[in-house]
């Protein structure tokens, strides 16, 4: 994995943006270091601006809210991110030899869990505008359905001449698997943080529900 979190490169690219006033960018600067460390549902916009030397109106001035504040940053870059974050995953996962399709879907899991966990305060607000973002919506998906969605796609493809997985069609699987992930994500992560979660356990036993689902009986 990147040796840093999104949200520590979204503060490195803040510091060097030049379209942003000096105040602006302090503001922003502080906003992303204080919700990186704190969360952002726990930061206030008034504990901002104290720590970035400015009165809370100044900032309802310049961004209007504190979603505002986080968007005005985090999704631009966010979108600039996706090639980085997608070859990382690439060169991580899908271009690795794997033994069985289990072994496959359980370091692909496991990956993802950790980029998430790395980078939960960014998830659960990107889930939220993704629902009601169309063009964010739209350029991750076709994104996605470049490099990626081509290198799992052949993946699907091998361990289906192996007679490993059910004859669908590829696109079938890859939504199946992609609602039991992003669906335990959603959970972990946005809906239940604070439950006793063991996730080794956890990654084993929804491994064993897509196989289920997917996986070719004999």
């Amino acid at each position: 994995m990147a040796a840093k979190s999104l949200m520590e490169l979204a503060l490195a690219q803040a510091k060097n943006n030049k379209k942003m006033t000096e105040k602006q960018q302090k503001i922003v600067e502080t906003a992303i270091q204080m919700f990186a460390e704190k969360g952002y549902a726990s930061t206030s916009t008034n504990e901002i601006a104290k720590a970035a030397g400015v009165a809370e109106g100044t900032i309802f001035r310049h961004f209007g809210s504190k979603e505002n504040l986080l968007l005005s940053v985090i999704l631009p870059f966010l979108l600039d991110a996706v090639p980085v974050v997608a070859d990382e995953f690439i060169n991580e996962v899908l271009t690795k030899p794997y033994h069985s399709f289990e072994s496959f879907l359980a370091t692909l899991i496991e990956n993802r869990l950790e980029f998430v966990s790395e980078n939960k305060q960014i998830f659960k607000i990107l889930v939220v505008e993704l629902l009601h973002r169309d063009e964010l919506r739209e350029q991750l998906i076709s994104f996605f359905q470049q490099a990626p969605y081509q290198h799992i796609s052949a993946i699907l493809d091998t361990f289906k001449q192996r007679g490993e997985l059910v004859d669908l069609p590829n696109p079938t699987l890859i939504r199946t698997v992609l609602t039991q992930v992003f669906g335990y994500f959603m959970v972990r992560f946005a809906l239940f943080p604070t439950l006793n979660w063991d996730d080794s356990l956890d990654v084993d036993q929804l491994v064993q529900v897509i196989l289920k689902g997917i996986g070719k009986r004999n």
